[in-house]
């Protein structure tokens, strides 16, 4: 069984502490996505789902969620869902799409990930001509 959305996440509320609910869901995935611990493309759970796992109203996860956007630390891709965003500039975040695009297909194949990771060597040398 998968872990579950606020496992994955690592988010525990503290009522004693004194920043606001939303705030410690914000500050927590920001840093679990400066850590890399969230990558790039990491799917969160929807607003109502961390909202239940946290014990939290809908409108306080819908808070650090537009807090997280306006940052750029995720971004949300309509009915897809909300995705841990790539830093940096337009080239890093085009590329970190484009490799979330390859992981993904190299999913779907059955690859292993020695056999993607031997299969973008191979292109990128090829690309680059080493």
């Amino acid at each position: 069984m998968p872990p579950q959305p606020a496992d994955a996440l690592r988010l525990t509320i503290d009522t004693d502490a004194p920043e606001a609910p939303y705030e410690q869901v914000r500050a927590r995935i920001a840093e679990l996505a400066r850590a890399g611990e969230l990558p790039t493309g990491y799917k969160l759970p929807t607003v109502r789902g961390l909202a239940g796992e946290l014990g939290l109203a809908a409108n306080t996860v819908a808070k650090a969620y537009r807090a997280l956007e306006t940052d750029g630390v995720i971004e949300t891709r309509g009915r897809h869902g909300t995705f841990v965003a790539a830093a940096g500039g337009a080239a890093e975040r085009e590329l970190a799409e484009a490799a979330q695009t390859f992981a993904a297909r190299a999913r779907r194949l059955g690859t292993d990930e020695d056999a993607a990771l031997a299969a973008a060597r191979d292109a990128l040398r090829a690309a680059y001509g080493t």
